[in-house]
């Protein structure tokens, strides 16, 4: 387990792929409190990635230091940035918006036509970093934080992530091309500005950009 960062408030690491983020058995905090030999260690989740993504992200280490994250998550001044290995010729750059509803029972995301009960929007940005053999690199800045929005977003649109398994059809022979880059929020004690980044694994899609 990598530890980037870590004082009396928060804890900064890298989550590897397969991994859930919340406080349960296997779970990052429980890793983490093994790595700190700590098992007792207040360790709270503020904002998740999905169980199959791996990069940045940061943990509270009490409840006032995990409320005001989750303050910074809510109001937008919290900012993740993450890259991606794309199926497919991407823009140079562009924005993409939709309305997102969760199917809860079949734990998937899908683009809603019009606006309802349980429909959300969902907003980010991307930029064109590289391509090479059909792929293409992209950074992404992600507006808003719906389940799977990225993922959606990009397969909605014939564009599916490499290794994207639950929204495309395609066989692919490595794991989901999806990695969290880049954090920055605000210190939740000193308001201190931050920032933390990470590369993604030296692996198939990710070495073909190298």
């Amino acid at each position: 387990m990598e530890i980037l960062y870590q004082d009396p408030a928060i804890l900064v690491c890298v989550k590897p792929p397969r991994v859930l983020s919340t406080d349960e058995p296997g779970g990052l905090p429980e890793l983490l409190r093994r790595e700190l030999n700590d098992e007792n260690a207040d360790l709270r989740t503020v904002h998740r990635l999905d169980r199959v993504v791996g990069g940045v992200m940061v943990l509270g280490r009490s409840a006032e230091a995990a409320s005001e994250l989750s303050r910074q998550v809510r109001e937008g001044s919290f900012h993740k940035e993450y890259l991606a290995v794309i199926d497919g010729r991407t823009e140079a750059r562009g924005e993409l918006r939709d309305l997102l509803y969760r199917d809860k029972a079949r734990k998937m995301t899908f683009v809603a036509e019009a606006p309802g009960k349980g429909v959300q929007e969902a907003v980010l940005r991307y930029e064109t970093l590289g391509r090479h053999g059909g792929m293409s690199l992209v950074r992404i800045e992600l507006l808003t934080g719906r389940t799977h929005q990225i993922r959606v977003q990009f397969s909605s649109r014939g564009l599916p992530l490499m290794g994207e398994r639950k929204y495309s059809l395609r066989d692919y022979p490595c794991e989901l091309a999806l990695w969290s880059h880049r954090l920055r929020f605000a210190h939740p004690a000193s308001g201190e500005a931050l920032a933390f980044s990470a590369p993604p694994p030296a692996a198939f899609p990710w070495d073909a950009f190298e």
